[in-house]
Order: C-alpha cells, then sequence, then structure tokens
C-alpha cells in the first residue's frame, strides 16, 4: 500500500525533530540513523525515501535545530532578555533543545561543506539579530560588540556544559549573565570624526 504525500511529510518532519534533538545531545557523530530512524517510528530502509545521504539528514536538522533560536529570538523583548534566555540554567542543562549554534560548535568544524554553510549562515544570522539590539556607536563598533557577545555567549554555555562540577557550571552562567545584563544595556560611545 502505499503511502500518501501527507503521511511521507509528517514522517519526515518526525525524523527532523528527532535529529535535531539527538545531534544538539549527542553531537552531530553520536547517534545513529538507525537510532533516528527507530526513536521517529520508521524504519532503517525508509530512510532514503526521505533524505539522499546522512549528510542531507545532518544539513536538514540544523536547519531545524536552528527554529529554537529564531523562536527565541521572536519571543525576546530585546537583546537583554534574549542573552538571559540563553545564558539560563535551562539552556545549559537541557542541550537536546538549548542553542544550536552551541551545541554544533565542536563539531561543525569536521563536517561537510554543505553543513558548514547552514551553520554559518545562521551564525552570520544571530551576528546581525546581536547587531540590531546594540545601541550607540557606529555600524562597525556595534558589530564589533555583536560578535564578543555572541562568542561570549557560546563559550560560556560550552564551559559550563563541558566541567563536571554543578556549582562551577552555575557559576560560569551567572557570571556571564551579570555581565552581559551590563554590557548589552550599555550604550557604545558615539563616534567622533576628526574634523578635516
Amino acid at each position: 500500500m502505499r503511502r500518501s504525500k501527507a503521511d511521507k511529510a509528517i514522517t519526515h518532519s518526525k525524523i527532523l525533530a528527532v535529529a535535531a534533538k539527538r545531534f544538539r545531545e549527542r553531537g552531530l557523530e553520536g547517534i545513529a540513523v538507525a537510532d533516528v530512524m527507530k526513536e521517529a517510528g520508521s524504519s532503517v530502509g525508509g530512510f532514503y525515501k526521505h533524505f539522499g545521504s546522512r549528510d542531507e539528514l545532518v544539513v536538514e536538522a540544523l536547519a531545524e535545530a536552528f527554529k529554537d533560536l529564531d523562536r527565541w529570538e521572536e519571543e525576546a523583548a530585546d537583546l537583554p532578555a534574549f542573552l538571559e534566555q540563553f545564558l539560563s540554567d535551562g539552556n545549559n542543562t537541557r542541550p537536546a533543545i538549548g542553542c544550536a549554534v552551541t551545541a554544533f560548535a565542536g563539531d561543525v568544524r569536521h563536517a561537510s561543506t554543505s553543513v558548514r554553510t547552514v551553520y554559518t549562515q545562521r551564525v552570520k544570522h544571530t551576528i546581525s539579530y546581536y547587531n540590531n539590539g546594540v545601541k550607540g556607536g557606529d555600524p562597525q563598533s556595534r558589530r564589533t560588540r555583536a560578535i564578543l557577545l555572541l562568542s561570549a555567549a557560546v563559550g560560556s554555555v560550552s564551559l559550563a556544559r563541558a566541567v563536571n562540577d554543578r556549582a562551577l557550571s552555575q557559576e560560569i552562567l551567572k557570571a556571564v549573565r551579570d555581565e552581559f545584563a551590563i554590557l548589552a544595556q550599555r550604550p557604545l560611545p558615539r563616534v567622533v570624526k576628526p574634523k578635516d
């Protein structure tokens, strides 16, 4: 019996949802296609009806995982509120549903060009989002501040996830969160152009 296009789309969405969570949780090489398919309630043999390769699954799963960041951006009142969410204990302790930029930072450098391209596009998007939330200064100083904030946010969550001391993990997040509360709200100085 042939499956309808609607059934295939539902199955495809289930596979992507599972892959997006498990890749964030275990890394890009941390779960086999067979395990993703099984958890999604599908057979391994059906994989190639949905994806041309494992790499294609990874590309689509990254895009799916980045939708969570899109929601965070849409729901945040401003950049400081977004950073509060980003540096939360929930993002730290639940990587399966947390920040995909952070989760994939270490893995992506070893991935295919297509995976790195999707990741790079997201980093550019996130820099732009941060840039739009930075006040004052000129375009280059706002971009520099945005890159600093993103790099420190990703680095601090990565570090907080890596240590096996819960108190230290929370201390790292709190220290960066507190500093960001000041930095993200402080307008950059106005640039004074030299007189000719």
